[in-house]
């Protein structure tokens, strides 16, 4: 297949063009690489898929409607994985404008382009966040995510919703993605974990919010992977409900480890692989942060018949070798 990954310098899409190169697709990505983390890591994950002869890259931003309409008036993608968006809830708190243009601007071009471009399948990211500050544990799907406690999660909250509009108006097999704290080699800097091996690595104190104690459901990219390949190859297809209305084809998946781990655990299993203890400097919990997350992955196991399932003892010293191998 002809495969458009959007944000492929990113982690995620990053991860994800090499295993569709691997099994044999064409990928054409974009990416504005942004400043927002470190570009020589982008730029380095480029370098890395530029030497597969089935890899296109073209540099473009999301928001630029012109070029975004060009891109598909130019190209005939089978698939479309929408990974680009303004990451970060507490940046989003500061530069509410970028969250905007990236995530709902972009997000409609996007959308246009698979509508005129007859898309077989989109697939795009969107996140645990929407869930705020829910009480009821696991999250699943179908519970109530309408009080977005940061601008992010709201953005994410407006694709879901955005997406389904497209789907049900123009038929456009559509699957909506809600990662949960995805981690692991090649990860994004601005990430607590990558912030925390980065600091007692250079013997620096970490910042700890909500005193160590809020807990999240930490998934390995691996897994994430495996996840979003096995759903590509299930679009969704509309169904008649009990009230004689046929359904969009549209699908949600939470994507997680089923089984969320204190920060406090976290740093332990951090401090065990770099052989060295962090100062810790405990604070209270951020504005725009959640307590717990914790996912529901029943459907994903029903459809797919995949869960994930990497420890983050594993996970982390995967991180960790690969955070030393490259920094070194």
């Amino acid at each position: 297949m002809k495969i458009l990954i959007t944000g492929v310098a990113g982690f995620i899409g990053y991860h994800l063009a090499k295993r569709l190169l691997a099994d044999n697709h064409l990928v054409y990505g974009i990416d504005n690489l942004n400043e927002y983390y470190d570009v020589r890591l982008k730029n380095d994950r480029l370098t890395q898929l530029k030497e597969h002869p089935s890899f296109i890259f073209q540099r473009l931003d999301l928001s630029e409607r012109s070029p975004m309409s060009d891109l598909f008036s130019n190209n005939k993608f089978d698939v479309v994985i929408n990974l680009a968006a303004q990451a970060g809830v507490r940046y989003s708190i500061e530069n509410p404008h970028t969250y905007v243009d990236s995530n709902l601007t972009g997000f409609v071009n996007l959308l246009e382009g698979c509508r005129h471009g007859k898309v077989k399948h989109l697939v795009f990211a969107s996140s645990s966040s929407v869930y705020g500050a829910n009480k009821k544990i696991p999250f699943a799907v179908t519970d109530d995510v309408n009080q977005p406690i940061s601008l992010y999660a709201a953005t994410k909250k407006a694709n879901e919703l955005i997406a389904h509009t497209y789907s049900h108006l123009y038929q456009i097999p559509t699957t909506g993605l809600r990662f949960f704290t995805v981690y692991g080699p090649w990860g994004r800097p601005d990430m607590a974990y990558f912030k925390f091996v980065k600091a007692i690595e250079d013997g620096k104190p970490i910042d700890v919010y909500n005193f160590g104690e809020m807990q999240r459901d930490f998934t390995y990219i691996d897994d994430v992977i495996e996840g979003v390949v096995r759903v590509i190859q299930k679009p969704p297809i509309p169904k008649q409900n009990e009230n004689e209305l046929i359904s969009a084809p549209y699908k949600l998946y939470n994507i997680g480890n089923n089984q969320p781990v204190t920060l406090k655990k976290f740093i332990e299993v951090i401090e065990k692989n770099l052989g060295k203890i962090a100062q810790k400097n405990f604070l209270p919990m951020q504005p725009g942060d959640v307590p717990t997350t914790y996912a529901d992955v029943d459907d994903l196991i029903k459809d797919v018949g995949f869960k994930p399932c990497t420890s983050i003892e594993d996970g982390i010293a995967k991180f960790v070798a690969w955070y030393l191998d490259y920094y070194k």
